[in-house]
Order: C-alpha cells, then structure tokens, then sequence
C-alpha cells in the first residue's frame, strides 16, 4: 500500500510506525537477526525500483525542448509557404497599377498642385481592387452600399442651397473635413486638382465642416478651395452622414444617388478618379 498511502501523504508516518515495530519484536525475541536483515534488504530494493534513473530524469528536459522546438519549425515553414504562392501575381499587379497608389504628398501649398495619375486601363481596376490595396484609407459603412442615400437639404458658405437629390445623374462626393485635420490637410491639394480635371456638370464635390462659418470661409479663402464648402452641424444630417467619427471621410454616390463607397482616411488624386470610373458593384 506505498503508493496509496504517498498519495495521502501518510507513507512517511506510516513506515516509521512499521520500523518502530519491528525494532519491538527484535528486542522482544519475535523476530531473529536474519529476519531483521531482510527487511532492510527488501526496503532497500523497494527504494532503488521507485527511484528514477538519474539519465532519464535528466534527458526528458532536452527531448521535450527539442520537440517543441521542431514543431516551431514546422509551423513557420507551412505559414510561410501558404503566401508564397501568389506574390508574383501580387506584385505584377501593383506594377501594372502603381499611378493608382502613389503617397500622398505632404505638402499643402496650392501653389505646387499634385502630380495628375493618368486614368487606369478600362476594365483593369473594380472596387474590391482598390479597396484592397489601399494604404492609409479604408472603407466603412459597408452595410449601405448599394442603397439610396437619404437626402438632405444644406446652406453653403456663400449662402446657397444644396439637396441632395437634385444631383442625380451626376456623380457626387460628401467630404467631412475640418481645418485643424492634418490628414484633411495633405488631401485637400488632391481635391483641389480632381475639381479642375472634372467638371461641375460631371461631379459635384461637396465638403462639411462643423466648424465656425468664419473660421471656414477665411480658411477657405486663404487655400483657395475651388470646390463647395459648407459649415453645418452634421449631427441635424441623417444616416449615416451623422455617424461619423473619424476624418477625412469620404461617400461616393454614383448617377442613381446610390452609396457606391464610403472611406476614411486621406485618398490620393488617382484613387479618387478610380473610385468615381470603377464599377458600383463591391463585396
């Protein structure tokens, strides 16, 4: 009953006592001195097979290291190997379309207007195409595309009313902005220079600040914004236009007054003219 009695931790008390009991039927005369030598005997064999080897207690560490170790390896190497397959073609691709991505520039001085991208080939670039190799900008509000955007009715800078619905047949682009955004600011020279190579009749640009109306206009004045600004409190706006959280953001709305691709984050001359040329259909 070793075993049992060492899992209650009583083995030690236990073979005191036994010992005890046997030195008292030693002095007693019970038990002769060869019995008394074979019990030691026996306690001492009994001890050796209990204990472990002294190699073994000290290889199980290594071979447990060394397991874990090749299993590492293992991994590693399948993880690695899965991308691999498809990086050349990832690569061409980005080659093929590099004008569509390139940084945007940190300057925003309208005096040095952002290098025009030539358009991408037709039928080359779809929406899942650009949203997927965007760098500093993504998509949001996934769940309204394809639907009508609700309208609403706004006072520009100047004075002038703009609804929503009164451009239909013609793209429009919602831009939430402000004049302390770092990221408004290095995308503004972008809009400035898609305003110029698209036309009114063809785009209409519209972009809300929340913002005091003179803080605005003078902001506007000195950058020489050559697209609609207004200064409203977008909270009034409905959804999802009232649900913004982050800027620059920015809807597309396609000929139909259908969201066709809502982003945030700073986008570059090219993406904004891929965007408005590419497909309305997006997973």
């Amino acid at each position: 009953h070793r075993k049992k009695f060492a899992n209650f931790g009583l083995y030690t008390s236990v073979k005191k006592m036994y010992s005890v009991i046997i030195k008292l039927a030693h002095r007693r005369g019970w038990l002769n001195k060869q019995s008394l030598e074979r019990h030691k005997m026996s306690e001492q064999q009994k001890q050796s097979r209990l204990a472990p080897p002294r190699g073994r207690a000290r290889l199980w560490p290594v071979v447990f290291t060394s397991a874990v170790i090749l299993v590492a390896v293992v991994i590693w190497a399948v993880v690695k190997k899965q991308p691999a397959k498809n990086i050349h073609a990832e690569h061409q691709y980005q080659h093929n379309h590099e004008h569509l991505f390139e940084p945007l520039s940190e300057s925003t001085d309208n005096d040095s207007q952002p290098k025009m991208s030539p358009a991408p080939p037709r039928g080359g670039m779809s929406l899942n195409d650009i949203v997927r190799y965007a760098r500093v900008w993504g998509p949001i509000y996934t769940s309204w595309y394809g639907k009508t955007a609700p309208d609403f009715t706004l006072t520009d800078i100047s004075g002038k009313q703009h609804k929503l619905s009164d451009y239909r047949g013609k793209n429009v682009m919602i831009i939430f902005w402000a004049t302390w955004c770092r990221p408004c600011l290095i995308e503004m020279p972008h809009l400035i220079a898609l305003r110029n190579i698209i036309d009114e009749d063809k785009l209409a640009m519209l972009a809300i600040s929340k913002e005091h109306p003179a803080l605005v206009e003078k902001f506007v004045e000195n950058k020489k914004m050559n697209y609609t600004v207004f200064s409203s409190d977008t909270r009034a706006m409905p959804s999802p236009f009232n649900r913004i959280r982050g800027i620059p953001c920015s809807f597309f709305i396609d000929p139909r007054g259908k969201i066709k691709l809502a982003t945030e984050g700073t986008l570059s001359l090219g993406e904004m003219k891929a965007i408005l040329q590419a497909d309305s259909q997006t997973q």
